[in-house]
């Protein structure tokens, strides 16, 4: 029996279950993947951009700051300490989790739930991919399949897990655990779904393109950063500062015509050229790497064709487009970029950057409006100003609104239809346009660190 089982172990979960632990609640986090961190890790979204100065639930970005500055991992950059090694990440939050008792399930996911009377998580039927392939083989009689597992892990499984909790429709082995709460931080309401919950409808043109970031290494950046210099002299899109003894900044282009780009006529050159295909240059954005000493972190390629991210055919067809136009965006660094001449791609994200996806029904529905008046609630999980940030496949399609400070009440972050559900992440109770302030990770951090304080609250 848990008092919380987080689901999800990116930036929303993660600050959840190291809250809910530190404030003594015996917590569960469960990760699909073999490691923690999400968009920061497996998707390279870095570095953490600033949502305004408020102290609202930040205590744990806080203290990740703090820690990841101990392993020369992290750095302040023009007032914003969120420019993290995503390498370092891993191996630290590891380290911060466990260190206040966190339990932590690798390579684990939710396959069903058991309700109660009151329409209550009673009990979450965890999976473990290894384990599930080694049933089938044992269904299958090969004797072969102890060299997939450990014997001793599979008889542990098969010591506590009776038959009843062996799915016949795939022959899934499935281990029970029963919990008082739930916090779904899937990114995409994986257990709301499973759940069976309402969401939000999305309507036909409230879509964002996804991004497929990469990491490139080997670069001369006092090179670069002189030739950013001649072409951006006033430094209007392109901050550049010496932290150290190492240059750190950032650059962007886009294809729209809100702004002045620096770089403008270098991808139209490109282009033109056939060194880059037009959708290549709809968006290129990149950031030094605290720690990593000749590196930029790409904040693209952005695809411009839609992506249904709950289809595994569309996925797939995105990422390999995305690989292809990380190479050609590679090639023309080199080619335009001094500095690039001996750089290489050594990274390249695991996950594609989603901004939107399933959006749950709440107790409460967040609004545009409620962000644009600032409206204040009882209960607020954060106070951000970070704007309304809409991308968009069409030229000159995309809104970066800005507005004043705003907060996001918890009932945002309550399942309308499962009492003992929160939801934290993009996947929370607001439209499309709130949404598209809330959904950066910062915020993602407030959400987390506050439910499991509110959850705490509740248990006394």
């Amino acid at each position: 029996m848990y008092d919380v089982v987080v689901v999800g172990g990116g930036t929303a979960g993660v600050a959840a279950a190291y809250t809910a632990a530190k404030n003594g609640l015996k917590t569960l986090l469960v990760e699909k993947k073999i490691h923690l961190g999400g968009s920061i890790t497996s998707g390279l979204v870095l570095p953490v951009m600033n949502s305004g100065k408020s102290d609202i639930n930040r205590d744990f970005f806080d203290k990740l700051a703090e820690e990841m500055a101990k392993y020369g991992a992290q750095i302040d950059f023009e007032g914003n300490k969120g420019w993290f090694d995503p390498e370092i990440l891993k191996i630290v939050l590891d380290k911060l989790l466990t260190s206040v008792g966190v339990e932590i399930r690798f390579l684990t996911s939710v396959y069903s739930v058991e309700f109660d009377f009151h329409k209550n998580i009673k009990k979450l039927f965890l999976q473990q991919e290894l384990l599930s392939e080694c049933i089938n083989k044992l269904y299958s009689n090969n004797s072969d399949c102890l060299r997939d597992v450990e014997p001793k892990m599979l008889l542990e499984y098969l010591d506590k897990i009776d038959s009843d909790n062996i799915s016949k429709e795939n022959k899934r082995l499935l281990e029970p655990i029963e919990t008082r709460y739930v916090i779904d931080a899937t990114g995409n309401c994986d257990v709301g779904k499973i759940c069976g919950c309402n969401f939000i409808e999305n309507l036909e043109n409230e879509t964002q393109p996804v991004t497929l970031r990469f990491i490139m290494s080997g670069i001369d950046m006092e090179k670069f950063a002189a030739f950013l210099r001649g072409i951006d002299a006033d430094n209007e899109v392109s901050p550049i500062e010496r932290i150290g003894e190492e240059i750190h900044l950032s650059t962007a282009y886009t294809w729209d015509k809100g702004s002045r780009w620096a770089l403008k006529p270098i991808f139209e050159k490109a282009v033109a050229a056939g060194d880059l295909t037009e959708e290549d240059s709809n968006y290129f954005q990149v950031f030094t790497v605290a720690g990593c000493r000749g590196a930029l972190a790409f904040n693209c390629p952005r695809i411009v064709k839609n992506v249904d991210i709950t289809d595994i055919t569309s996925v797939s067809k995105a990422l390999i487009e995305a690989r292809g136009s990380i190479f050609r965006l590679s090639r023309f660094c080199k080619k335009y970029f001094p500095g690039f001449e001996n750089a290489y791609i050594s990274n390249i994200a695991d996950d594609l950057g989603i901004r939107v996806s399933r959006r749950i029904k709440g107790k409460y529905i967040y609004t545009e409006r409620d962000i644009i008046e600032g409206k204040r609630f009882d209960n607020p999980v954060l106070e951000a100003n970070y704007p309304i940030d809409v991308h968009s496949s069409a030229k000159d399609g995309s809104t970066l609104k800005k507005i004043g400070y705003y907060q996001l009440p918890v009932e945002s972050l309550m399942s309308a239809d499962v009492n003992n559900l929160f939801v934290v992440g993009r996947c929370i109770s607001a439209d499309f346009k709130a949404q598209a302030a809330l959904r950066v990770q910062m915020s993602c951090f407030s959400m987390g660190e506050a439910v499991a304080k509110y959850i705490s609250a509740l248990r006394g």
